[in-house]
């Protein structure tokens, strides 16, 4: 079992930048990667980025590339989501999860998943 625990989500205004975080706990060696996703009402879960625990290798969707950043401190294991130059558009609960597959947009292939953090971008 992996306990998830996200933080670090708010209200900000367009162009403004934020940090979310993911706490794992558990059997965390017994996932491969770790991903981000985003859900607005009404809509799919959609894919943000992924991230290697072992090598750090990063993915994005291409709507975030060259505005976010997904980082990870083994140490602490917990996983980071910067956020630059947010726009309305971003606005979603942010979720957390891991999958014991490398890089994975599919979020069929996560296994554990955290509660979510609001992130809200007003224009």
């Amino acid at each position: 079992q992996v306990h998830l625990v996200e933080s670090g989500g708010g209200l900000v205004q367009a162009g403004d930048s934020l940090r979310l975080s993911c706490a794992a706990s558990g059997r965390t060696f017994s996932s491969v990667s770790m991903g981000w996703f985003r859900q607005t009402p009404g809509k799919e879960r959609e894919f943000v980025a992924a991230i290697t625990w072992s090598s750090g290798i990063a993915a994005y969707t291409d709507s975030v590339k060259g505005r976010f950043t997904i980082s990870r401190d083994r140490a602490k294991n917990t996983v980071y989501l910067q956020m630059n130059s947010l726009k309305p558009a971003d606005t979603a609960v942010y979720s957390c999860a891991a999958s014991v597959l490398p890089l994975s947009a599919q979020y069929s292939n996560y296994v554990y998943w955290g509660q979510g953090t609001q992130v809200t971008v007003s224009s």
